[in-house]
């Protein structure tokens, strides 16, 4: 019961808004000297899970990269070329990245895209410019309104796409709460099931997008 020391502190930590790092390092301390671990077993485990997981960091090598293109103009590119197409609405550019988001995602490849790499820096513009080429230069509130749109999309392709492919980890996932609870299924049966769920999700995200490209008609039609 003492090792939950550690969940108390992070919840006042974070109460307070305190430095995360320092809470979660001191948090760790608790609960490894109420566990009854002395320093050098502490400071060992922190180095291990740090070298065990060490792949997250490569997240964070990608957005340098990211900040020196769109310094070079990878915005103005991707909302000059979304002005030569013609018939582009925010809701089809956002829908066409779904469904590219969802097949990739089907085949593993769950890297191919995400909030840093592909939103911010591409899709988001595109999917502004789509709509300034037809209603203008826009509001801070509709940019705001197109940029969430596109993050939920990302995410929605991704959440339903990879349980298609049968070596995700949320495959793994619900495989095993499955057989906690009395249902054992192979992976291929999961991946299987989760195509229509797939196609569903992306039925009902297509038609809130569709309604978007509704709702921003409406609004800025009447803009005085």
């Amino acid at each position: 019961m003492l090792a939950l020391i550690g969940v108390a502190i992070v919840v006042l930590g974070f109460a307070l808004r305190l430095n995360p790092l320092l809470v979660v390092v001191a948090a760790a301390l608790a609960t490894g000297f109420a566990g009854g671990f002395d320093v050098v077993t502490i400071v060992s485990e922190f180095g291990r899970a740090f070298t065990q997981n060490r792949y997250m960091a490569l997240v964070w090598f990608t957005l340098p990269v990211i900040g020196m293109l769109e310094k070079n103009g990878l915005k103005e590119r991707a909302h000059a070329v979304m002005a030569k197409v013609q018939g582009a609405t925010t809701g089809r550019v956002l829908t066409a990245y779904m469904l590219m988001r969802q097949l990739t995602a089907s085949l593993g490849l769950t890297s191919f895209g995400g909030h840093a790499q592909m939103v911010r820096p591409l899709v988001a513009p595109m999917a502004e410019a789509a709509a300034e080429n037809r209603y203008g230069e826009l509001p801070a509130g509709t940019r705001d309104l197109i940029r969430a749109h596109s993050a939920a999309t990302d995410n929605i392709g991704v959440f339903f796409g990879e349980d298609i492919f049968i070596a995700m980890g949320s495959v793994l996932l619900i495989k095993g709460y499955l057989e906690q609870n009395g249902y054992v299924l192979t992976p291929i049966q999961i991946a299987l099931w989760s195509i229509p769920t797939a196609v569903a999700a992306f039925l009902i995200h297509a038609t809130r997008l569709w309604w978007l490209d509704r709702r921003l008609k409406r609004e800025l039609e009447r803009r005085p």
